[in-house]
């Protein structure tokens, strides 16, 4: 058994942690404290861990586990305003079109159903669809179609959008 070392960890997931994270609530700091306590929980529960999934795979589920947690709590408080982040970030001249399109990949991935989010968010971090089905619980097969009908949907969105 392989002893793990928290600093290898965290330099090897913190940016697709990140991204799993801002695919959730698309906002920057909000999905930078959701990875910070992604990572604390991973601290915390490394000594524990059995290693019968990949290090990879169990950090991708406590990471989901916490930003469900957060949007269940959102849902049960009202926000006084929403986030214009989108808009303003499209509004500034100095942005690149790419910068563009990924917060609008952002929003599109944020705007979907919760599994549909996940299972989106592993493949774009080029999880293996059967790691994916192991920490959503469905059959690798299922993964592989819902992974093709959320990029139709994506792919839908994205046309729209350059219509515009």
């Amino acid at each position: 058994m392989q002893v793990l070392n928290f600093e290898e960890i965290y330099h090897e997931y913190w940016k697709r942690i990140f991204r799993v994270c801002m695919g959730y609530v698309n906002d920057h700091d909000a999905a930078k404290d959701l990875c910070q306590e992604t990572f604390v929980a991973v601290f915390q529960q490394l000594p524990k861990f059995r290693q019968e999934a990949s290090v990879g795979t169990w950090i991708y589920r406590i990471a989901t586990n916490i930003c469900l947690r957060q949007m269940n709590i959102e849902k049960r408080m009202p926000k006084s305003e929403l986030s214009d982040d989108i808009k303003d970030n499209s509004e500034k001249d100095n942005k690149l079109e790419q910068d563009k399109m990924t917060d609008f990949l952002y929003q599109c991935i944020s705007e979907l159903p919760e599994l549909e989010r996940i299972i989106i968010s592993l493949e774009l971090e080029e999880m293996k669809q059967a790691e994916i089905a192991e920490v959503v619980g469905i059959s690798p097969a299922n993964v592989r179609v819902k992974i093709h009908r959320i990029k139709e949907k994506l792919t839908l969105k994205f046309k729209n959008y350059a219509n515009r």
